[in-house]
């Protein structure tokens, strides 16, 4: 994730992280991605079922009763594993996750182990009823989908009023004073709508937002034809931080993050170097210790059969599965050549790729998103082909 409230309008300050020794134990949610520990961030996928369609899932879901799902009890013996190891924050997700009857038990007993769980919902299962039942939880947050406006959403959600459902449920979590916010996955088909969705925003008085680069797994693998190109990607982080200035200017301190495309950082910072060298000095300090695509590092993911993969859109590769070991020794477990590569990507970074081999960022980027790359090039360790910032802003010369 690359804040772009904490970055570009000066939420955060490097002395903010520094307070806490950068332990992810100690860290506020919003100060979490400059841990120095990495304790990965789990999304648990806790079911396959949704009740919408959409057309960049990446876990192909439909609304059908999927076999295999981890059980309530093996659910909280996941949850326990995690605790133990350190792991500060449990998304539980899906498909949609509130078709899941036990998620709210499930969610209710990692609080009662100390972590932070988050819901990633297309909202429109949130009623007034559920709503109060998050509240009593006491989630740390409720991220909702929003693909577009109404038209954008309904048609890219695959169901008709799946919009005014969102927003209802949204409306039902601010009601009960839960935080909530935005998913919106960046794609031709809706980058038209971010100006009405940030008018959104300031219209509903949502606190937070997340645009995520689009990544090219499950049915979001048919659609690399419809990812932004290279300037289009330029051009709306622009906006996107524009916009952003704009609602800070006008008291409105929302946070907003763009994700899945680590050379936003680097974007920014050289955009403050013009604006602000003072500041840009701070924003690379933050960028640092960031670190850049933890991808195996400091997020993983387990499906609903209890497989553990390196993130949430790496489903075709597994490390194993938590009815066989637990998590935690699954990701410690360097013998995967994929784990390894992951947790010391620099080296075969090098040894494959271009322009990432020779880009002076790659340090606070991390080489950016690795499946990406292997969607396009065949080669985990090949250059992420949607990496915008120009051959002169990453110091590259051709041989």
């Amino acid at each position: 994730m690359i804040g772009i409230s904490k970055l570009y309008c000066g939420t955060v300050e490097p002395s903010d992280a520094l307070r806490y020794g950068r332990d992810s134990k100690k860290l506020p949610s919003h100060l979490l991605q400059f841990s120095i520990d990495k304790k990965p961030v789990v999304v648990w996928n806790v079911t396959r079922r949704c009740n919408l369609k959409c057309v960049h899932c990446y876990a192909h879901s439909k609304n059908i009763d999927y076999k295999n799902e981890l059980t309530t009890e093996e659910g909280k013996a996941l949850i326990d594993d995690l605790a133990d190891f350190g792991s500060p924050v449990i998304l539980f997700s899906g498909g949609e996750p509130l078709m899941r009857k036990d998620l709210p038990e499930l969610a209710a007993y990692a609080r009662s182990k100390g972590r932070r769980a988050v819901i990633s919902t297309n909202g429109t299962l949130i009623d007034k009823e559920m709503a109060k039942k998050l509240k009593e939880i006491g989630l740390s947050y409720v991220g909702i989908s929003l693909d577009g406006m109404r038209e954008t959403n309904d048609k890219f959600r695959g169901r008709a009023g799946a919009f005014d459902a969102a927003l209802e449920g949204l409306r039902n979590c601010r009601a009960e004073g839960i935080k909530v916010g935005l998913r919106f996955t960046i794609n031709k088909h809706n980058v038209k709508d971010i100006p009405a969705i940030f008018d959104l925003i300031e219209k509903e008085n949502i606190p937070r937002i997340c645009f995520y680069h689009l990544v090219y797994a499950g049915r979001g693998s048919d659609m690399v034809e419809e990812d932004l190109s290279l300037e289009e990607s330029r051009e709306v982080v622009d906006l996107i931080m524009k916009r952003t200035r704009q609602l800070h200017e006008k008291g409105l301190p929302v946070e907003v993050l763009t994700v899945d495309n680590h050379c936003d950082g680097p974007y920014i910072y050289l955009k403050m170097l013009e604006e602000d060298p003072e500041r840009a000095a701070e924003v690379y300090s933050l960028l640092q210790m960031n670190q850049g695509n933890s991808t195996g590092i400091g997020i993983g993911c387990v499906s609903w059969d209890g497989s553990v993969h390196p993130d949430q859109f790496w489903r075709h590769y597994t490390f194993g599965n938590v009815r066989e070991r637990k998590f935690s020794e699954i990701w410690r477990d360097t013998t995967d050549e994929l784990m390894a590569g992951l947790k010391d990507r620099k080296p075969l970074i090098k040894q494959h790729a271009d322009r990432c081999a020779k880009c002076k960022w790659l340090d606070v980027c991390n080489a950016n998103f690795r499946v990406r790359a292997e969607a396009v090039h065949d080669n985990v360790w090949a250059d992420d082909p949607a990496c915008y910032l120009t051959d002169k802003e990453i110091g590259y010369q051709s041989q």
